[in-house]
């Protein structure tokens, strides 16, 4: 097993072994045993009782954080020359079609998320195994793939993000920046949290939550005890 640096172990120290926290008061905590200089993301873990592999259990969904993320989100919309005045006024990032589609092609994936139009989708469909991986791809599902094209960009610059369980059952979320007030960061995960659990699959059976944590970049995950979550 690793070492811990001096600032691990001044972590650890504050965190009882084996102890599940209020959702209250992991967010408060996990600002205190974060030791890092920049400004850490904060993150949430949230296993879930379903087998992914099965599609009647997947779960997949969109949350808008009352706070935001704390982050830059850098968007490109791919729309039709009537829709670009739309999407600039929105505050997308890169706006356009074909420059952006050959951009692309040639391997440019300088972005966070991409909002298109059902119109143009036979295009960018051909763009699959380049985005797909990097998870990437619109989806009308996540709200990216619209008509809307400028309410999708302010929403995703306003705190919007997506979620899908990955293969094991877990969801992974950013839910703020360490800066953030205790209560902006509890408020961005009780939203998730409910959130995820208005998805729960009619074929999921037995426990749903198995478990939540609450984590900074390079800081230990605090364990949450379900039962204190409101809503769920």
């Amino acid at each position: 097993m690793a070492r811990l640096t001096k600032n691990q172990k001044t972590a650890h120290s504050k965190l009882e072994a084996g102890k599940a926290y209020s959702l209250q008061d992991a967010t408060a905590l996990v600002k205190e045993i974060t030791t890092t200089k920049f400004d850490a993301s904060v993150d949430i873990d949230v296993r879930l009782g379903v087998d992914p592999r099965k599609a009647n259990q997947m779960v997949r969904g969109i949350a808008t954080l009352p706070h935001g993320t704390g982050k830059t989100v850098r968007v490109l919309a791919l729309v039709t020359p009537d829709k670009e005045e739309e999407a600039k006024a929105a505050g997308a990032d890169f706006v356009g079609l074909d420059e952006y589609i050959a951009k692309i092609e040639g391997g440019w994936t300088d972005v966070d998320i991409i909002i298109t139009m059902p119109s143009v989708m036979a295009k960018v469909g051909k763009l699959g195994r380049i985005l797909g991986p990097r998870n990437l791809m619109p989806n009308p599902k996540s709200g990216t793939v619209t008509t809307e094209v400028g309410k999708a960009v302010t929403d995703v610059k306003g705190g919007k993000i997506d979620f899908k369980v990955d293969k094991t059952g877990i969801i992974h979320a950013s839910i703020g920046k360490v800066s953030f007030d205790a209560n902006k960061i509890y408020e961005n995960a009780l939203e998730v949290i409910q959130t995820i659990s208005k998805l729960k699959p009619s074929a999921a059976k037995g426990t749903y939550f198995k478990s939540i944590h609450v984590s900074s970049t390079m800081s230990p995950g605090i364990e949450i005890e379900t039962k204190s979550v409101a809503g769920i």
